[in-house]
């Protein structure tokens, strides 16, 4: 679990202004699950999504989604992975592959999160930010993420990552507004793509 609980470059959890966030949302509550929970709505509802508000500046590391209010979906995640972990709950990066409109092509990765409950276990989570047509929430076992997989080409790929993919980390840093971030969304073929993950019908991930 040391990786899942690592300050890194880009889940920077050590930075005053995370600490000081991730003390707040812990005060007054006990047990891993709710503190998560904590921190899964405050990214999820407080943090904008860049794309949906078209709300510059492009970010990136946790502090910056922090400082600024606002991230894509892989931001966000950065941010929510950052405030769990400085709580001392371990906490990775997942990745879905999905059409950019209602139907593809084209495709990109949609960046999400897994946390580690000590009652569940791995457990996927999506903060990106509900609107209409997005609903997710933080009711494990159970997993409500933000989009539905559908065929032929979206995939949930499989692992947990400690640290954010290098194309997701060159698309929010090679990019300087939103708009070109979204021209660029970074995506993987379907070569280089990892099977599907296996999860149950209660969203506990079974290897």
């Amino acid at each position: 679990m040391r990786a899942y609980l690592a300050d890194s470059e880009y889940i920077d959890w050590r930075h005053p202004l995370l600490m000081a966030k991730a003390a707040e949302l812990a005060d007054g509550v006990s047990g891993d699950e709710a503190v998560a929970r904590r921190c899964f709505e405050f990214v999820r509802d407080c943090i904008k999504h860049s794309w949906d508000y078209r709300m510059n500046p492009v970010t990136c590391k946790a502090s910056e989604v922090l400082l600024h209010g606002t991230g894509y979906c892989y931001a966000k995640s950065h941010l929510l992975a950052a405030l769990l972990r400085a709580n001392g709950i371990p906490a990775g990066l997942c990745y879905q592959r999905l059409a950019v409109a209602a139907e593809g092509p084209p495709y990109c990765l949609h960046g999400l999160n897994a946390v580690y409950l000590e009652q569940y276990g791995w457990y996927r989570s999506d903060a990106r930010g509900n609107k209409p047509g997005v609903a997710a929430e933080f009711i494990p076992p159970v997993e409500k993420l933000a989009f539905p997989v559908l065929p032929v080409m979206e995939r949930d790929i499989s692992g947990i990552w400690a640290d954010p993919l290098p194309i997701v980390i060159a698309a929010l840093t090679q990019n300087t507004t939103v708009e070109q971030v979204y021209e660029n969304l970074p995506d993987v073929e379907e070569a280089e793509m990892s099977a599907a993950v296996n999860w149950n019908n209660s969203g506990i991930f079974e290897g």
